[in-house]
C-alpha cells in the first residue's frame, strides 16, 4: 500500500535568504511539516544568487537564491522579510500585485512608509512586528500590565543591546514597548520620549519615557524595561540567545494568516494577547 503524500499548506518565500536571519528562517521553514520553501530572495550583489537556498544546510531544496522578486514570489503564498525599508517596500509592492500575503519584521520604517503599508494591507494580509518572538510579545504585555499599575511614582527607562551590525536605533523592539506603555499610560510617545541626554539635561521629567541603546560583540537582541520609584525598582527584560525564536514566531504568523484576504496585523492578534 502506498503512502499518502500530501503537499504542505504554507509555501513561504524568503526575503534576505542569506543573511543570519534568513538561513533561521529557511531552517525552520524545512523542519516544520506544514510549510514549504518556495522562493528565496537576496540583492543583486549577493555572491550566493543561483546556489540552492538551503546548501548552507547541506542539503538541496530546488530553490534557487535569485535577485528578480517576481521570479522569486512565483511558488509562493507568503512571503517572510526581515530586510531593510527600501527592500521591503518594494517586496510589498509585488506581494499586492502578485496576490500574497506577508509577514514583515522589518525595523525602521519612516511614518510615510508605515503608511504605505497599511494603504497595502487594504488589498493583502500582513502581519507586521518589530519582534516575531513570542516571549518578547509576552513581555509586551506584562508592560503594559505594569504601566497601567505603575502610572504615578515611577520614572520609566527602556534599554536595549544588539550586535555590532544593527544599523537603526533605539531597536524597532524598544519603540514598540515604549509605544505600548505609552498608550497604557494615554501618552503619545512622539510626545515623551527622550532619545538622548548629555551635559546638563535638568532633572528628569517624570512624564517623559527613556531609552538608552548599546551597540557591541554578537549580542543577539536584550530588552530591559526599568520602571524606577522611591525605594524600589522593578525590572522587566527580555534575552535572545538565538534568532530561532524569531523564527518560529513568524511560521506562527504565517499560520495565522491563512484563510484571511486582507488587513494589518501584529503579534498580539497572532498570539490572541488583545
Amino acid at each position: 500500500m502506498a503512502t499518502k503524500t500530501t503537499t504542505p499548506q504554507h509555501q513561504v518565500a524568503v526575503a534576505g535568504a542569506t543573511g543570519r536571519m534568513g538561513h533561521m528562517l529557511i531552517e525552520a521553514i524545512r523542519a516544520a511539516d506544514d510549510c514549504q520553501l518556495a522562493g528565496a530572495l537576496d540583492v543583486p550583489a549577493s555572491p550566493a544568487i543561483g546556489n540552492d537556498a538551503a546548501a548552507f544546510l547541506g542539503v538541496a531544496s530546488g530553490v534557487p537564491v535569485v535577485a528578480d522578486i517576481r521570479t522569486g514570489l512565483a511558488r509562493a503564498k507568503v512571503l517572510i522579510d526581515f530586510t531593510r525599508p527600501e527592500g521591503t517596500m518594494a517586496h510589498l509592492a509585488a506581494c499586492r500585485e502578485l496576490g500574497l500575503h506577508a509577514v514583515i519584521g522589518t525595523t525602521g520604517f519612516s511614518d510615510d512608509q508605515k503608511a504605505r503599508i497599511a494603504e497595502i494591507a487594504r488589498d493583502i494580509a500582513i502581519v507586521m512586528a518589530p519582534n516575531m518572538s513570542v516571549g518578547v510579545n509576552v513581555t509586551m504585555k506584562l508592560l503594559e500590565m505594569a504601566a497601567k499599575a505603575l502610572s504615578t511614582g515611577y520614572d520609566i527607562e527602556v534599554i536595549e543591546s544588539h550586535h555590532r551590525h544593527k544599523v537603526d536605533a533605539p531597536s524597532g523592539t524598544a519603540l514598540k514597548m515604549g509605544e505600548v506603555i505609552a498608550g497604557a499610560l494615554g501618552r503619545d510617545l512622539k510626545e515623551c520620549a527622550v532619545y538622548a541626554r548629555e551635559g546638563v539635561t535638568g532633572e528628569r521629567d517624570p512624564s517623559t519615557i527613556g531609552f538608552a541603546t548599546i551597540r557591541g560583540g554578537d549580542i543577539v537582541g536584550d530588552h530591559t524595561v526599568l520602571f524606577a520609584g522611591t525605594g524600589e525598582r522593578i525590572e522587566i527584560t527580555h534575552r535572545s540567545a538565538s534568532r530561532a525564536t524569531y523564527a518560529q514566531g513568524s511560521l506562527r504568523a504565517v499560520r495565522f494568516l491563512a484563510g484571511r484576504t486582507s488587513g494589518l496585523y501584529d503579534m498580539f492578534d497572532v498570539l490572541g494577547l488583545r
